[in-house]
């Protein structure tokens, strides 16, 4: 989930089994997550455009509160959480402990980077997946973060990312939450390219919830999320707007979904 950073971390990963800790040094106050906590037919519809490729050794970049990867954990061989706030990271820690096979770290993604010489980079790297949901555009940098997130990559490794799309609707509730951007299909598109990634699907997403984000963002004075707004979207449109975009494709929508893979050339 979101994260604030774009700074570089040097400091190495720890080689606990189960969690480890380079100090990020950011805080995130996590009204937002909260709100999409109990949203299962949004949470739902995303992973299901990803789970496809969600197998073998994951990595989740920005995993918050684990709200995510709760849903898909139990599918995958091994999943590396990474999240950088350490006010949400005990409560990810926690949330995982049961689970042998999922390790959590408190750290930028910098930390996860291959050192010049070794076999492997910390943490586990290389990863067969990295995803990133709602998590990009949070970064100054997104070209330098997706270079490094390469690096952890198998040869033919696929980066899966979920952002906030069309420029136009950000607002005070974008700013509110630390969002840096929103982006095009096109923005999206050379930014991924540019880091060294192959781009196999991109498409907008959501296009039932541009309007109320629009309301929310630019037109409300409060700047804030409604859970119960949130909630009465997730049971009611949710299921359909699912079923209406399975087959026609959306000329725009609140957020893009990229899927890409790693570059033949960009492996040194």
């Amino acid at each position: 989930m979101p994260e604030q950073a774009g700074q570089e971390s040097t400091k190495p990963i720890g080689t606990d089994a189960n969690s480890s800790t380079a100090s990020a040094g950011v805080d995130y106050d996590g009204q937002d997550l909260e709100a999409l906590a109990d949203l299962p037919a949004y949470q739902d519809w995303i992973l299901h455009l990803f789970r496809p490729h969600l197998k073998g050794k994951v990595v989740e970049i920005g995993a918050g509160l684990g709200n995510v990867a709760s849903r898909y954990a139990d599918g995958v061989e091994d999943l590396l959480l990474v999240e950088p706030a350490k006010n949400l990271y005990p409560r990810l820690k926690e949330r995982f402990e049961g689970k042998p096979h999922v390790r959590t770290i408190c750290a930028l993604v910098e930390s996860l980077a291959p050192v010049a010489g070794a076999a492997s980079g910390n943490g586990g790297a290389p990863f067969d997946a990295a995803l990133l949901v709602n998590v990009l555009e949070h970064v100054v940098d997104d070209i330098s973060m997706l270079r490094t997130i390469r690096s952890i990559l198998r040869p033919e490794g696929k980066l899966l990312i979920f952002v906030p799309a069309l420029p136009w609707l950000y607002g005070a509730l974008d700013k509110k939450v630390g969002h840096e951007r929103r982006y095009t299909s096109p923005g999206l598109f050379q930014v991924v390219e540019q880091a060294g990634f192959v781009v196999e699907t991109i498409r907008y997403f959501g296009f039932a919830g541009v309007l109320p984000w629009f309301f929310a963002g630019r037109v409300s004075p409060s700047g804030r999320f409604s859970n119960r707004a949130a909630k009465i979207y997730d049971r009611l449109v949710v299921p359909i707007a699912r079923a209406a975009e399975k087959y026609i494709k959306p000329p725009i929508g609140k957020n893009l979904l990229a899927i890409a893979r790693v570059a033949d050339n960009a492996r040194p």
